[in-house]
């Protein structure tokens, strides 16, 4: 295989189904050498199975690319350790680090356990953080090493960062925590020739329909197919690609570019404000929060919330 990421290597964490399994397939036939990362745990983060990390690989083999298994659980620190040491002993070096896996256990907050609290921060926030932490000291090493380090980090967040989502407090803040991660990634690695960028993807999964395989595929131009964020994901992955501490949500062939919040409003007083002179500022110029469909320009898919 050749194209755009010829001679790159790159981690997808979560790759054995979904958005990683497309990423890694797209990446692989562009050229990059994938180490395909899934713990193979259903929705919820239970269990272990090798089965769709090897799955993956053999369609990238099948395909004429190059591809290998890993099966490390990207929120402990020690085993994303191995996952880097692996992806650079077996393929001579990591350029890429996509950080997709993820998992759900939706409820209210109200009745929301500890646990599921726990759970989902730790796949989506730490699960994020472990692995970039030991790729950035890789690259760190290299670049100290006099070697040219032109490497990417690509975030996974969710616009539920940006409007919430009933019934998922857990990951939601995870997501939002996903986007100040990115920009620090990018304002401590940038001198070491590392970029870091967060995308919002809208795609149909097992997690957002709750169907194990995502569900019915319509006709025509599927708008919800996985594989239609993937041409960004490769585009962020080349040697010379100039984004960087950028955030972007996907949608069907629509890509937005998106910025932190910006200042809307601006109110002073003279010393300490007064309560009254408070409320009469500030409640002429609250804002209405944006609703998740408003967000998205359709009905979220997502199934229903306990």
């Amino acid at each position: 295989m050749s194209g755009t990421l010829e001679g790159r290597v790159a981690i997808v964490t979560g790759a054995g189904r979904g958005l990683g399994r497309a990423h890694a397939l797209y990446l692989a036939a562009q050229g990059a050498q994938v180490l395909v990362n899934d713990l193979g745990g259903d929705v919820h983060g239970e269990g272990a199975d090798p089965t769709p990390a090897q799955r993956v690989v053999a369609e990238i083999a099948a395909r004429g690319g190059r591809a290998a298994v890993s099966g490390h659980d990207v929120s402990d620190w020690e085993q994303a350790r191995l996952m880097v040491a692996q992806a650079a002993d077996t393929f001579g070096r990591l350029d890429v680090l996509v950080n997709n896996a993820g998992i759900l256990r939706d409820r209210t907050l109200a009745n929301m356990t500890e646990a599921e609290w726990d759970g989902v921060i730790r796949v989506h926030l730490k699960g994020h953080a472990a692995p970039t932490a030991h790729a950035l000291a890789y690259w760190r090493d290299r670049s100290k090493g006099g070697h040219d380090v032109k490497a990417s980090v690509i975030h996974t967040t969710s616009v539920a960062a940006f409007a919430g989502s009933l019934g998922q407090a857990n990951y939601s803040a995870a997501k939002a925590a996903v986007l100040a991660l990115s920009r620090v990634v990018s304002l401590e690695a940038n001198r070491y020739g590392v970029r870091s960028n967060a995308v919002s993807p809208s795609a149909r999964t097992r997690i957002t329909t709750g169907i194990e395989d995502g569900g019915p595929v319509p006709e025509g131009f599927d708008e919800m197919d996985p594989a239609n964020v993937s041409p960004l994901i490769g585009w962020l992955a080349e040697r010379d690609c100039p984004a960087d501490a950028q955030i972007f949500h996907v949608s069907g062939g629509r890509i937005i570019v998106l910025s932190m919040p910006p200042i809307v409003h601006e109110v002073k007083t003279e010393g300490r404000w007064t309560r009254d002179a408070l409320a009469r500022e500030i409640s002429g110029r609250l804002l209405k929060p944006l609703s998740l469909e408003a967000y998205l320009g359709r009905p979220p898919i997502f199934t229903s919330r306990r």
